[in-house]
Parts: structure tokens; C-alpha cells; sequence
């Protein structure tokens, strides 16, 4: 579980054991986590403080859905670009991540460019998004939506560190 901040060899069994335990339940307390792992709730808090200093947990993150505020209609936007100056790249990717019902972008190598995954209330929105705020960049030569018809939580690395 390498990170900005360390190394795998910094999480220990425990760490991963707290981990698990925080992604079941990220709001449960400190002392309901040590009960639950057994261990003393001062053991938890330290180690809980320790991963947060470490960077092993970056932070805590509010997932709203977003159909429950009308953006019913979730599309994943591949962006091809026409050139590659970092100043252009740099730019788009700012301007992308700004934009109203865009929910994360990523920056990947291959064919595509940009993923811009967008939840809206309907394909006008859809098309707004695609028509005022990707393809008016100078530094786009092409994008494709695909519609989202569902989307699932994948397993996580815990899982995949818990397997080795």
C-alpha cells in the first residue's frame, strides 16, 4: 500500500485490521472500532491518528447521491485532445473539474485524453456539458458520452492486501 507519504512495509496487520473495520463503518467510534477489532480504544485512536499523519487515510469524503438532487442521468465523456502542451492540458483539466455536474475527471494515457464521469437531470444537460464546456477548448479535437446504466463499488485494495 504504497503512498506519497511511505511505503506497504508502514501498514502492519493491524493497520489493515482498523482499515477494514473504517471502511465498514467510516463513522462508527473509536471506542465501538476497538471493541469490535478488541483491541484498547487508546491502541485504535493512535493508530487511527497514525495512518491520517501518514497519509494512509487521506481524508473522509461525503458521497451524495446524486439522483436524490434530480441529476439523474449519470455518462462517462472520453476526450481526445488535439495537442499536448502542458499549459493546454493543464488548463482543460482545470476548467473540466470546475464544471457543474462533473463528478471526477481523469487524466489517462491511450487514445482518450480525459474520462469526465457527469451526472445531469437529463440529455440536454448532457449535451450542454459536452457543447459549452468540453468542446469550446481550443486543445479538443474529439469526445464521445457514454451513458452510465449503473455503477457498483469495486472491492478496494484492502481486499487485495488482505488476500496476500
Amino acid at each position: 500500500m504504497a503512498n506519497s507519504h511511505g511505503s506497504a512495509s508502514t501498514v502492519d496487520a493491524l493497520d489493515l485490521r482498523i482499515l477494514s473495520a473504517l471502511s465498514a463503518q467510516p463513522d462508527a467510534p473509536v471506542k465501538q472500532l476497538a471493541a469490535m477489532l478488541g483491541i484498547p480504544a487508546s491502541t485504535c485512536a493512535f493508530r487511527v491518528r497514525s495512518l491520517r499523519a501518514r497519509g494512509v487515510i487521506a481524508g473522509l469524503e461525503l458521497v451524495i447521491d446524486p439522483a436524490a438532487l434530480g441529476a439523474t442521468v449519470q455518462a462517462m465523456i472520453r476526450v481526445r485532445l488535439a495537442n499536448h502542451s502542458k499549459s493546454g492540458v493543464d488548463a482543460l483539466f482545470d476548467a473540466l473539474v470546475a464544471t457543474p455536474g462533473v463528478l471526477q475527471v481523469f487524466h489517462i494515457a491511450g487514445a482518450d485524453d480525459f474520462l469526465v464521469h457527469v451526472a445531469v437531470a437529463d440529455a440536454a444537460a448532457l449535451r450542454d456539458i459536452v457543447l459549452e464546456h468540453i468542446t469550446v477548448h481550443d486543445v479538443v479535437r474529439a469526445t464521445e458520452t457514454q451513458l452510465v446504466f449503473e455503477r457498483r463499488r469495486g472491492a478496494g485494495v484492502l481486499t487485495a492486501l488482505a488476500a496476500s
